[in-house]
């Protein structure tokens, strides 16, 4: 039987072991690893007797020795890398030494600068199409189904795509000034950098929040949302036919902005070592350190998100728009899952890829984003395992 490594024991991976635990039939063993091998076990507490065979194990994602160790040890199928982006191509070096097909969420980002590029993974095509492996990357919510979105609209609504809007709604209300749905240190640095927008073959680099838009999202009501730059606007301009444009749009409220503004500029998001007391410190980790655990979320968020895709262009000769989105509510995740909306919509994704891949339905040697293979299996788990999407055929644009 396929047995699948999971790394990493935050939010993201305590959803995706449940759903994989859900389709015992698709993952019948599976083992959770980190650095802190307690959590992993209080993730497979939770999941006795769902019908997976669950191990857990304690592995430094930083070092490709305990990683390869590891993998040869428990001999997975798949590795599935929830753990951090720093630690992307760490992992992927142990899935071809090892001969395991690979799975991520989120691109690699070196830890000394905030640069969110696909050229560092992309590189390795050669070697895992040469090794016979899948290296699939980018499959969580955004990055991953707003690529599957991307897929499934030029396959059955489209006949050429030239706009994409994306758009990512988080209606919820933790009760907290100010705290951050995912990872403090890499959430912070991805919302503190300039925003960019492909247009006509090139990026367009913007300042950071610029670009304002008001959006009214069902289930939510009217946000203010702000131009960020996204990895998938890389693959997808890479791989979606025609496009001209594609943007990506993420909402904030007043207090998580202010609050934000306020960090810059005395230098709290910094991601340059100081010197504190005779030590070394990256004041960006030491905010993460006095913030609210994202995990600890959970219960306390209330709300829904609403997440998707507006794409212009045409079929049949004629101009069409349509939205594919999803709305996830907060308190139902929770319940399910014992987490927050924002790592379920990421965690159920990871779990799709994943079997995906170890059921053959997308495996092709080399590395590729989601959107380069049929869409249409991945819709179908969306619908059926928490991530329900919804069509617009009269969506209001974004000016």
């Amino acid at each position: 039987m396929a047995k699948t490594l999971v790394i990493g024991a935050g939010g993201v991976a305590s959803v995706a072991v449940h759903k994989m635990a859900q389709n015992s039939e698709i993952f019948p063993e599976f083992m959770i690893a980190s650095r802190t091998k307690s959590k992993c076990d209080a993730l497979a507490k939770r999941l006795e007797g769902m019908g997976s065979k669950i191990e857990t194990a304690e592995v430094d994602a930083d070092s490709l020795e305990q990683l390869v160790k590891l993998i040869r040890q428990y001999q997975p199928k798949l590795v599935l890398n929830l753990a951090l982006p720093y630690q992307d191509l760490t992992i992927m070096d142990a899935c071809l030494e090892c001969g395991v097909h690979y799975v991520d969420t989120a691109n690699y980002e070196p830890k000394d600068t905030a640069k969110f590029e696909y050229k560092w993974q992309w590189a390795y095509q050669d070697k895992f199409k040469e090794a016979g492996l899948t290296a699939l990357l980018g499959s969580g919510f955004d990055p991953g189904v707003t690529g599957v979105f991307s897929a499934y609209a030029q396959k059955h609504q489209f006949d050429s795509i030239r706009q994409i809007d994306i758009l990512d709604c988080n209606g919820g209300d933790h009760g907290y000034p100010f705290a951050t749905n995912f990872n403090p240190e890499i959430n912070i640095r991805e919302v503190s950098a300039n925003g960019r927008y492909w247009e006509h073959g090139k990026f367009i680099e913007t300042q950071p929040m610029e670009i304002k838009r008001t959006y009214e999202f069902e289930e939510v009501g009217e946000k203010d949302m702000y131009l960020l730059y996204h990895e998938e606007l890389e693959s997808l301009a890479k791989n979606i036919k025609g496009i001209e444009r594609i943007r990506f749009f993420m909402t904030f409220g007043e207090s998580y902005l202010r609050h934000l503004n306020c960090l810059i500029n005395v230098g709290m998001t910094s991601i340059k070592p100081i010197e504190f007391q005779g030590q070394e410190i990256i004041p960006l980790q030491f905010l993460q350190a006095v913030l609210p655990d994202p995990s600890s979320l959970g219960p306390r968020t209330k709300g829904k998100t609403n997440i998707g895709c507006i794409f212009q262009g045409e079929k049949d000769g004629q101009e069409k728009v349509y939205r594919l989105f999803n709305i996830c509510d907060h308190e139902e995740a929770f319940k399910e899952t014992g987490a927050q909306a924002v790592s379920y919509t990421t965690g159920v994704p990871a779990m799709i890829g994943a079997a995906m891949v170890l059921t053959g339905k997308w495996q092709e040697p080399g590395v590729f984003n989601v959107e380069e293979f049929d869409p249409d299996p991945f819709m179908e788990m969306l619908n059926k395992n928490g991530l329900p999407w919804q069509e617009d055929f009269e969506p209001v644009l974004v000016p």
